[in-house]
């Protein structure tokens, strides 16, 4: 969306989101460096993460069809996807060298340059059709599952009976269907005026203000903090726990 098109609420929602990640790598970089333990394994806090990455998935919907009402504009989706393109090669090869065992092959920002790609194709589509094909890609993984997807270059689309490790794993089937759930959401919303002034409407909070800002920016944010963390949280723990 450019400037002109932004609306708070979903900026303010994307906000907390990445605040969200934020606070759930903290945690697991305080267990990693040994000041905490139990925590970033534990399958409520996974639960947490994997809403993190639901909401961004729903948001790759919303913010494609707000964008592009009308038409498709190549130009900015151009732009859009060759930066997450570019963010998420840039992810995996710093995992391959962090952390070779489990490195990010297909994370969140992977699964977003898919989800852009395919949603894409739907931008024309009623609101009744992207809700069905969304529920269906939610719903395959739970009934066709094979080790033949087991291998890295097949585990991502999302079929794999027992995937390769990774430290963020975002596979097409299903959370291809919460970009289309959101699609579906979305168009349904913007065909009644009543339901569009609700989105539209101003926040003023200092809050409001600021997870707005950090909405705007979650791209960036999501790319500099993890380094920021470490450098501050290792050698905090090779002082005081030596």
């Amino acid at each position: 969306m450019d400037r002109l098109q932004r609306i708070p609420t979903i900026d303010i929602i994307r906000g907390i989101a990445i605040g969200g990640v934020v606070l759930f790598h903290v945690v697991w970089d305080l267990e990693f460096a040994g000041f905490i333990d139990g925590v970033a394994r534990h399958p409520a806090w996974l639960l947490f993460g994997r809403s993190l990455a639901g909401t961004f998935m729903v948001l790759v919907g919303v913010s494609l069809v707000l964008a592009h009402r009308g038409e498709i504009r190549w130009g900015s989706f151009s732009r859009r996807l060759g930066t997450i393109l570019l963010a998420a090669a840039a992810i995996t090869v710093v995992t391959r060298l962090a952390f070779p065992a489990s490195f990010v092959y297909f994370g969140i920002l992977h699964a977003i340059a898919v989800a852009s790609l395919i949603g894409a194709l739907f931008l024309g589509a009623s609101s009744l059709i992207c809700l069905a094909v969304g529920s269906l890609v939610l719903i395959l993984p739970l009934v066709l599952e094979s080790s033949t997807f087991d291998m890295r270059w097949l585990a991502w689309i999302g079929f794999a009976a027992q995937p390769p490790p990774s430290n963020d794993f975002v596979p097409v089937f299903p959370w291809v269907g919460l970009t289309l759930l959101g699609m579906a959401a979305t168009k349904w919303t913007f065909a009644c005026p009543v339901k569009t002034r609700l989105v539209h409407q101003a926040h003023s909070s200092r809050f409001a203000r600021t997870f707005a800002w950090m909405g705007r920016r979650s791209l960036p944010i999501y790319l500099v903090h993890q380094p920021i963390l470490l450098a501050i949280i290792l050698p905090l723990s090779w002082w005081l726990l030596e």
